[in-house]
């Protein structure tokens, strides 16, 4: 008989483990849904600043640098999306990777944790790209908002 037949008990057991990357890649898909939409508002108020700089006859130095400030945002949120994205790819090639090992009974453990580390590191830049660009959005609203660039002034909290 074939032998892919004689694993099914393998492949259950598989399926057992392949539960956790699938949990995994909900979480994931959660932060992905965070990032998108932070860079969706970024791209959303880029839009309407260059509407008013089309219209004003003359261009303020704080319109400048929040066009500036966007784009760097803009770069963190789409490098940290684009990382989030390959971590995933990675923890659904882990998955098939098992399937596969289950299946034709090849040792491909090394291939799998290899993988899995390639993903843990993809979030963790992805995460390094987001927590920049919540940075520097924090730390640009001090600059526009009046309210809070008089509490920092005054070195309140």
């Amino acid at each position: 008989m074939i032998n892919w037949l004689a694993n099914l008990g393998d492949v259950t057991h598989a399926v057992q483990l392949a539960l956790t990357p699938a949990f995994l890649l909900t979480g994931m898909a959660g932060i992905l849904n965070v990032m998108a939409n932070r860079l969706a508002r970024i791209i959303d108020r880029a839009r309407v600043l260059t509407d008013q700089m089309a219209s004003a006859v003359e261009l303020p130095d704080a319109w400048r640098e929040e066009i500036s400030v966007l784009g760097l945002r803009r770069r963190a949120a789409s490098n940290a999306i684009t990382m989030c994205v390959l971590s995933a790819l990675l923890i659904c090639s882990v998955v098939s990777v098992m399937f596969l090992e289950a299946l034709l009974d090849f040792n491909l453990r090394w291939l799998i944790g290899m993988l899995f580390m390639g993903s843990t590191m993809a979030i963790v830049i992805g995460l390094a790209f987001f927590l920049r660009e919540v940075h520097l959005a924090t730390r640009n609203s001090y600059k526009m908002i009046p309210s809070l660039r008089k509490k920092s002034i005054n070195g309140d909290n």
